[in-house]
């Protein structure tokens, strides 16, 4: 796991203003095209999302004969039941249920957190004791869930709805890779694991209070070079996964092994993957500021918890490393 693109896509998406907030009828690229035409032409004096002076001609209903002026608005044709005018209708303003549908608090995206993760926990521990003894089954969930991982975090990050399905199998999927990965980590260095978990959660509380109280700021500058650190650092990952599986560096670790060189790559993916903690951090604020749904909260848990599966693999690989 080298990259979040969960996060890189909401901040890019939400920077360039295609969320809307709630409270406000503000439609984004999720919008029916009857929203789109209201967002485009915006509210007149009279009915809400009537087109404004300046824009396209309203809508002007015969006068007289068989049409006449009904009791609603001044020149809207007879026909039709009070309410159910079409032009009415199109115009009409955002439901209760669509305008005043509940905010994404912090709250919700932590009480999201820890279900996924219980579910991690859950499914991780299940593989453990599967793997357990038995090499050939901890390889094929491990390389298995994996590349299910790989995938299932991409169809999350680019479907441009929230899938809460998806996001529940991705942990499921993550919990049983990280359980395999675990075991087989722990056969060839014992007590490897317990210090990446506990490394772990040191870490994750620091970045928080890091960025909580200002220590470790978040900008714009820094995303960018975040992001191409990132790039530079998923395509060496998925080269040196390679190179290993093709037989060409027969060191498990890959490029650099267990020396000094490889001691190195390993800190390096360790503050990328910190630091990715702090962006997310951030972007949750973003969000909650933003005033987003509640079901956004989903996508912000997933992105949390891609963001700690990859710094606790990183922190499994650099003190496995250490031990050789």
């Amino acid at each position: 796991m080298a990259s979040n693109p969960v996060f890189n896509r909401f901040n890019d998406d939400l920077s360039k203003g295609r969320y809307a907030s709630i409270g406000e009828p503000q439609y984004g690229q999720y919008a029916t095209p009857e929203q789109q035409q209201r967002s485009q032409y915006g509210g007149a004096q009279g009915y809400p999302g009537a087109p404004q002076q300046g824009g396209p001609q309203a809508y002007q209903a015969p006068q007289g004969g068989q049409y006449g002026v009904p009791q609603g608005y001044p020149g809207a044709p007879q026909g039709y039941p009070q309410g159910q005018d079409p032009l009415e209708q199109m115009y009409q303003k955002p439901s209760a249920t669509a305008v005043q549908s509940r905010k994404m608090t912090l709250d919700d995206v932590v009480a999201k957190t820890l279900g996924l993760f219980g579910i991690l926990i859950v499914t991780g521990a299940i593989s453990w004791f599967i793997t357990t003894n038995s090499q050939p089954i901890g390889l094929g969930l491990a390389l298995g869930g994996m590349v299910v991982g790989i995938i299932l975090g991409l169809v999350i990050s680019f479907k441009r709805v929230v899938s809460v399905p998806l996001i529940v199998g991705y942990a499921v999927v993550e919990g049983l890779f990280l359980g395999a990965v675990s075991q087989l980590f722990n056969t060839m260095w014992p007590g490897v694991v317990a210090q990446a978990v506990l490394a772990t959660l040191c870490v994750f509380v620091g970045m928080f209070a890091g960025w909580k109280f200002g220590i470790i700021r978040v900008t714009e500058r820094s995303r960018k070079i975040f992001g191409f650190a990132i790039m530079g650092y998923f395509l060496f990952a998925i080269a040196n996964f390679l190179l290993v599986m093709t037989g060409v560096l027969s060191n498990p670790f890959g490029v650099g092994g267990s020396g000094p060189l490889g001691i190195v790559i390993s800190i390096i993916a360790v503050g990328l993957a910190s630091y990715s903690l702090a962006i997310d951090f951030d972007t949750i604020g973003r969000g909650i500021n933003a005033g987003l749904p509640e079901k956004y909260s989903w996508l912000m848990a997933h992105g949390l918890i891609v963001s700690v599966v990859w710094l606790y693999i990183e922190l499994l690989r650099l003190f496995a490393r250490m031990r050789n």
